[in-house]
């Protein structure tokens, strides 16, 4: 399907490969948070900010939407910086993490279109400002880092665009702490675990 002159469908294959790669590579658990960060402006050959595109924003989120609830992951969609970058989450999430609800609704141009299409895909949204995933997906250069638990891995994936927008991939793994006598996997003297 074509919208003045966007290639819908092949929008659509460019997310569900590139997601595909990240959780492939991300090793997420059930229940797991991604967030995405998408500008349809740079999908399309705009600057970031400056052309919001509903159609695209629509076809990328319920892509995702559609992949992250087949592996039962959850999915927070990140605002522009005029909400202060808060994130489209499920009611159910952001009480089960103990994410702190905000009081604001997105405007194409107040939050963007990928949060307008997260909230025609989710059964109860609401948003929030702050939020640790465990991976992410950034998709026009919208800086998604801020919103991902302290150590963030870069995800090399073979999609690098989709579209016109650039795609950045994360996940993230637990800190290593201790000193010079610390041991990050298991050895002969190190306890089971479980």
């Amino acid at each position: 399907m074509t919208i003045d002159g966007i290639n819908l469908d092949k929008i659509k294959e460019q997310t569900a490969t590139g997601l595909t790669e990240l959780l492939d590579q991300a090793q997420l658990e059930k229940d797991d948070l991604v967030v995405l960060g998408l500008s349809t402006s740079e999908v399309h050959g705009g600057i970031i900010g400056k052309d919001s595109n509903i159609e695209i924003a629509r076809a990328i989120v319920s892509t995702v939407v559609n992949i992250l609830r087949k592996h039962q992951l959850h999915l927070a969609v990140q605002g522009c910086e005029h909400l202060n970058r808060a994130l489209v989450v499920e009611r159910s999430v952001a009480k089960e993490r103990d994410f702190e609800q905000v009081t604001v609704f997105p405007s194409l141009h107040a939050g963007g279109a990928g949060q307008i299409a997260a909230f025609e895909n989710f059964n109860d949204p609401i948003e929030v400002e702050h939020i640790t995933a465990e991976a992410g997906m950034d998709i026009g250069d919208t800086l998604i880092g801020m919103h991902l638990k302290d150590v963030a891995v870069p995800v090399r994936i073979r999609t690098r665009e989709i579209g016109d927008a650039r795609v950045v991939c994360a996940r993230t793994r637990p800190k290593l702490i201790g000193g010079a006598r610390a041991v990050y996997g298991p050895d002969e003297d190190s306890p089971k675990a479980n």
